[in-house]
């Protein structure tokens, strides 16, 4: 379990890359029941005005959010976590797609929890705005 003690403001404390395919985006769809065809067909995509196949926004935020329960260790210690959603993540058919994640500390409060910022992109364009996750410390035996 890792311990938030002497953790610094700016410090980065996790990064990670995940590769999305199409195979990917219909597993999830299963998996969270949204079926809608816009993450799986271009067809569809394109035929209501997206440029293509869109990853679901809930499996980006999940993306996020799971890199800090990796690197905390424990995702009970998450206490909350927000984001807003600025830019889909376009899936292409053959090439996928890359949504890199930086967790990097906001804020060390002084009840001992730590807000960590995340900065959440595809290509050079965040995914993400303001997602944010606040870690409890450690428990006390």
């Amino acid at each position: 379990m890792v311990s938030l003690a002497g953790l610094e403001k700016g410090q980065v404390v996790a990064e990670r890359t995940v590769h999305l395919t199409r195979d990917a985006l219909v597993r999830y769809a299963g998996a969270s029941g949204d079926f809608n065809p816009i993450h799986y067909r271009d067809d569809v995509a394109t035929r209501v005005g997206l440029p293509g196949v869109l990853a679901h926004g809930m499996l980006t935020m999940g993306i996020g959010s799971s890199v800090v329960g990796e690197w905390i260790g424990d995702t009970a210690r998450i206490a909350s976590y927000v984001v807003r959603f600025t830019k889909p993540v376009l899936v292409d058919a053959d090439a996928g797609a890359d949504v890199s994640v930086t967790a990097t500390v906001g804020l060390v409060k002084d009840d001992g929890s730590v807000r960590i910022d995340l900065t959440v992109t595809h290509g050079d364009e965040k995914v993400l705005g303001k997602a944010q996750a606040v870690v409890l410390p450690e428990p006390t035996a």
